[in-house]
């Protein structure tokens, strides 16, 4: 069977829906569950402006998603083999050129980060990130983060010019490290049992921007190629199964422990009487979603593809996507709402 060739406005679709899908959905969360959660104006206390309490949140989102296109396009290397470099290198030219344009914006999604974090935590002044970095833990997460972007730009950009020679691993590895430095801002940097908390947070980071990223690769880059695409997704199939297991254990494990901490609630009660619990259950059910729309495409979408028949992957990949970007959008809240 011939391989369908999207031309024009129709390929452009096909490309930018998934993106569109996922940016859309966690920047309408991220803004709906910041609303939900503001805490109330005490008179008297100075409180940074809508710019900061809005602004944070959309940042934090931006570095990540940018962080996690990084991850999920370094990795489609090893998604698509190396075995048919002449089949394979227009789709990974593509992904490489990617690449550098998603930790560009990682590394100033940081640094804007930077900038809003200082002045949430100097309201009424003029904010001085240069004493945020040196005081507070989550700057010198913000700039190691960032200086990882840059890192992998540096790789990126050597892979754009002499391919695959650069090893996906190497980029990849500093993709990843990049991203272990942020939970250090969220609630877990308190946390009693810090050691086991931080070792949990650090393993859903990396196991949901694995995640996601892959499937953002393969469903902006190969949505409609059927010789590529039956090939590497059964290698991301495994990958997403390993990681639904580690993002929805750990996941559960940071939000009870933190529920349990709390000196002001109790659980199970807490699940439904604070804005963080409720975030906990919402995010809950999104990964439940996001669990059966994933064994669709393992279960029924796969086989249909190795057998050439038609598959809906672009569809399922986008629904999937939407409801990941809901559940990043709520996560980034998460770690900013108030736990009482």
């Amino acid at each position: 069977m011939d391989v369908p060739v999207e031309t024009g406005h129709a390929a452009g679709r096909s490309r930018l829906g998934p993106l569109g899908a996922l940016l859309g959905a966690a920047a309408v969360a991220v803004l709906g569950a910041t609303w939900w959660t503001a805490p109330a104006q005490v008179p008297g206390i100075p409180v940074p402006g809508v710019l900061v309490e809005y602004g944070l949140p959309v940042a934090r989102l931006v570095l990540v998603l940018c962080a996690l296109a990084a991850v999920g396009l370094s990795l489609l290397p090893k998604l698509v083999g190396f075995d048919e470099p002449e089949r394979t290198e227009g789709v990974l030219g593509r992904a490489r050129e990617w690449a550098v344009v998603a930790a560009f914006g990682w590394a100033m999604a940081a640094l804007v980060a930077m900038v809003l974090s200082a002045a949430e935590v100097m309201p009424g002044r003029m904010p001085d990130p240069g004493a945020y970095v040196e005081l507070i833990g989550s700057g010198q997460g913000l700039v190691i983060s960032a200086a990882c972007a840059l890192v992998f730009t540096f790789f990126a950009l050597l892979a754009v010019r002499f391919g695959e020679k650069v090893p996906a691993e190497l980029r990849v590895l500093v993709a990843g490290f990049g991203l272990l430095p942020l939970p250090v801002s969220g609630h877990a940097s308190n946390w009693y049992w810090h050691d086991l908390s931080m070792v949990s947070m650090e393993l859903h980071v990396i196991g949901a921007s694995a995640w996601t990223g892959g499937l953002l690769a393969l469903a902006v880059l190969l949505p409609a190629d059927r010789d590529l695409l039956p090939r590497a997704l059964p290698r991301f199939s495994r990958l997403a199964t390993a990681a639904l297991i580690v993002v929805t254990l750990s996941g559960l494990f940071n939000a009870l422990v933190e529920l349990a901490l709390s000196p002001t609630t109790s659980l199970p009660g807490s699940l439904l009487t604070t804005h963080y619990g409720r975030l906990v259950l919402v995010k809950t059910v999104l990964a439940a979603a996001i669990a059966v729309a994933g064994a669709t495409i393992r279960w029924r979408l796969i086989p249909a593809l190795q057998a050439r028949r038609p598959g809906a992957f672009a569809a399922w990949a986008t629904l999937e996507l939407t409801m990941m970007g809901l559940a990043y959008g709520v996560a980034v809240a998460l770690t900013r709402a108030p736990v009482a």
